[in-house]
């Protein structure tokens, strides 16, 4: 009887802190407590800069920003395994790049050929399913699949105190987006499970629609193009063209993420913006300037101009990744 009231006393106690601490994996160091004062702020009311709860919109970036990137962004390590599924059907991949290369396991010599080596992966691996057909497949991949370096499940690779932000701001009254250069289909079917954000907050990459009937039933079929890249420049617009009104928080780690954060301090209304910074070796993965994936440069340099937050993962984060 002792023992379980000492647990219930601990259960107890641990709620309060809590309560008390919206952001409890967060170091009490500049990025938290200029979050914290910059939410009191748009939402006290009587403040002079309170934002109504409509106008409340946040936008997170998603590779590196609310999940971990490195060695290759998730969606690749996707598109790979489906290359190797799919390859039994395409002989011709044998002796045609990048797919020879994939199956051959050298994804250096398979990404050589730039962005057209991408989209040609892409492409292969997404188009001519139905949006529910590729649910289907998107869904059985993050359920099953595991990165090679942690052995961890890709949705346990999700940051701890990212996950604490977005429900900190949900919880004052702001609705949360993922605006992301990754593919929209790809993120919609498990964002709402381990973000808490819904399908229709999802913007991102993606490929054509074409609406068909097949055995009497109407679909919607990928198609092997891009109608919109949600990256670098893409990002505020696909922010227009999907949300409608422009952002009061950024988050983003890279330079792909420069445009959104500038498109959000351009704003008339207070606003804040974020740089998650890769600098814990140890705990997740080190990395800016000269990284090949997940580039900070030209980003690092305006936020110490303009005075946004950076967060280090080494200084300001406790945790990394979800116990």
């Amino acid at each position: 009887m002792k023992n379980i009231r000492r647990s219930l006393f601990a259960l107890l106690l641990t709620n309060v802190v809590f309560a008390a601490d919206p952001l409890p994996s967060w170091n009490d160091t500049a990025p938290k407590q200029a979050i914290t004062a910059f939410v009191n702020k748009v939402t006290t009311p009587g403040s002079p800069d309170l934002v109504p709860p409509a106008e409340r919109i946040a936008v997170f970036d998603n590779d590196g920003t609310l999940w971990s990137e490195q060695p290759m962004y998730f969606q690749l390590f996707f598109a790979i395994d489906r290359i190797k599924a799919l390859a039994p059907q395409h002989p011709e991949w044998k002796d045609k790049e990048p797919f020879a290369s994939l199956l051959k396991g050298d994804v250096k010599a398979a990404l050589a050929g730039g962005e057209h080596a991408l989209v040609e992966i892409v492409m292969a691996t997404h188009a001519g399913l139905t949006t529910e057909e590729f649910e289907k497949v998107v869904t059985d991949w993050i359920s099953t699949a595991k990165h090679p370096k942690t052995g961890k499940l890709y949705t346990e690779m999700v940051y701890q105190p990212m996950l604490e932000l977005l429900a900190y701001l949900r919880a004052n009254g702001f609705k949360t987006f993922i605006v992301s250069g990754g593919g929209i289909e790809f993120m919609r079917p498990w964002a709402e499970k381990v973000y808490g954000i819904p399908p229709e907050q999802v913007v991102g990459s993606s490929g054509g629609l074409k609406y068909e009937l097949r055995e009497g039933k109407p679909v919607l079929v990928k198609l092997p193009e891009i109608a919109h890249n949600d990256d670098k420049d893409g990002k505020p617009v696909g922010i227009q063209r999907h949300i409608g009104r422009r952002p009061i928080f950024a988050a983003g780690n890279s330079d792909g993420d420069l445009q959104m954060l500038q498109w959000t301090a351009a704003g008339t209304r207070p606003n804040f913006c974020l740089y998650v910074h890769h600098t814990d070796a140890d705990r997740e993965f080190a990395y800016d300037r000269e990284s090949h994936i997940g580039k900070l440069d030209k980003g690092l340099d305006e936020a110490k101009a303009k005075g946004w937050s950076i967060a280090s993962m080494k200084d300001d984060w406790k945790a990394v990744y979800p116990d």
